[in-house]
This record gives structure tokens, sequence and C-alpha cells, in this order.
């Protein structure tokens, strides 16, 4: 269980050299939503700016008592309204199991989803992810991605991925849909897989070396850090003679809702093509072919 503590813990990253997700000591039980499990703990990690207007307090208290596994670590990234306050009177609801995390300034989603990681992994948690805080992915789909991690000891990365299927309600504004499919098939084109869905804001991870290391230094994206860590990380596994296909699992959302008020901007979509292209020449393409 995860220390509550407010403080930004300094260096977490080289706590220890041992790998607290070694596949072997995995229970292979899958995840049941609402049972009592002796699988892995999993920690989410909540990046928040200025979100005490958006902020559903009961929906995280909520997925607390269905997924008995499940631990929150909110970021707070130097909100400059009451998010903090939110977020204190949140944890004293279920204290042993939510960790407020207060970054002094504002550093954007991509910092403070790295210093919230790092220090999960810090404090010895082997399974790790980060979701939105709007929770336009629905906690319901957490136990899908359990089920893929607990089930497959290979795979280190599960993406939740937004595909507009027929029986699924994936609700995404045109325009964003339509740049959306575009910039996925450049970053798939780039990363030399098909990944069909880098962007969504839900992702499990499991805490191996690679995955430590690979949050250890900032990201040179503020927008499209997801990205970067995916081509950190393929890079990575290109090196050591593993196939990145295997280490990363696609799972399609059943559910997602494009909620009012995100902070994305039709300028961003500009930005982030600047930057993948930024990207494209500093980790060269495409990545898993190096």
């Amino acid at each position: 269980m995860a220390k509550k503590s407010a403080a930004d813990p300094a260096d977490p990253a080289k706590k220890s050299a041992a790998d607290p997700a070694d596949p072997a000591k995995k229970s292979s039980r899958a995840m049941q939503p609402g049972m009592e499990t002796s699988a892995e703990p999993v920690t989410l990690v909540v990046p928040c700016y200025n979100e005490a207007r958006r902020l559903r307090p009961d929906a995280f208290v909520e997925a607390l008592d269905a997924i008995p596994r499940l631990r929150l670590r909110f970021v707070n990234d130097g909100s400059k309204d009451a998010t903090l306050e939110v977020l204190e009177a949140l944890r004293a609801r279920r204290p042993d199991r939510i960790v407020v995390q207060s970054l002094e300034r504002n550093g954007g989603k991509a910092e403070a989803v790295r210093r919230g990681v790092l220090a999960a992994c810090a404090e010895g948690d082997a399974l790790v992810g980060y979701w939105d805080a709007d929770l336009a992915t629905p906690f319901d789909e957490l136990p899908h991605f359990l089920d893929v991690i607990d089930a497959q000891p290979q795979v280190d990365v599960v993406l939740g991925s937004r595909v507009k299927l027929l029986g699924r309600q994936v609700e995404r504004r045109f325009h964003r849909h339509v740049y959306g499919r575009a910039f996925a098939t450049a970053v798939s084109l780039m990363l030399g897989l098909p990944v069909y869905d880098t962007q969504c804001g839900a992702k499990l991870l499991r805490t191996t070396t690679a995955v430590r290391e690979a949050f250890e230094r900032p990201f040179q994206s503020r927008w499209i850090f997801d990205v970067e860590l995916l081509m950190r990380l393929v890079g990575r596994w290109q090196r050591e003679g593993l196939e990145p296909s295997t280490k990363i699992v696609e799972v399609p959302l059943r559910t997602w809702t494009d909620v009012p008020g995100s902070k994305v901007t039709p300028r961003d979509g500009l930005r982030a093509a600047a930057e993948l292209a930024r990207l494209g020449r500093t980790y060269g393409v495409p990545v898993a072919a190096r």
C-alpha cells in the first residue's frame, strides 16, 4: 500500500535495482470486478490541472469499492483553482487507497504523469497506469486491461483504443475523429507498428526496468508524450532483441465519451503535428526497424 503524502518524492526512479514486476511472481488469476483477489494491486495516476469543477469524487470512490485491488494517485499539477482542496477531501474518504501528490508549478500533463508514475514505482507498485481525470474512459473498462496484463506476462503495456464499432459507445466529435485517424496513421508509420490509438487517456503498465527507465528523463513532448513513451520503449526492446509487437496490447473500449471542457484545442493539433516531426528526428523512424 502506498504511503499517503502530499509531498513529491525526490528521485524516486532509483530506489531499487530489483524489478518488482518479474512475470514469474505474478498471479495468473484474471480480474473479476467487485471480487476480492490475491492479484497484484494496481495504481492509477490521475493528473489534475484546474479540475475542481469537473472532478466527480463519487465516481472515484465507487471505483475503489468495485475494484479491491485499485489504488489512486492524484497529481495536482500546480492548479490555480480549488483542485487540491477537492482532492484532499476525496483522499479523506479513502485514506488507505488514495494518495494526493502536489506539484508546486504547472508542468503539463506529461510531467504530471511522469512524476506520478515514478513516485508509484518508488513505492514498489508493480502495475501502474494513468487515467484522465474527466473519466472519458469509465472505470468499468479497467478490468479488461487487467485481464490482459494478468493473463499475458510478456505484455508490459496495455493501451485503451477508441474504436467506433457497432455495439460500442465511443462518442467523439467528428473533427477530432478525422484528425485522430490521420495522426494515428503517421504514428503507426513512425513506430513501425500497427497501433490504432496512442492518445487515449487510459493506459496500464507493468513496471519492468525498461518501463521505469522510460520515465526517468523528462519528455521532450508536452502534447504527445504517449508517443514519445512508446518510442523509448520500442527502441529499447528492439535493441534488446525483443519483438515490440508482443509487448503491447490495445484493448478496444466499450465506452468512451468526449467530455465537455477538454483543454485540447484545434491549435494543439498543429502543435502535436510539429512535435511528432521533432520526435521523428530525435528517435529515428521507423523506430521498430532500427
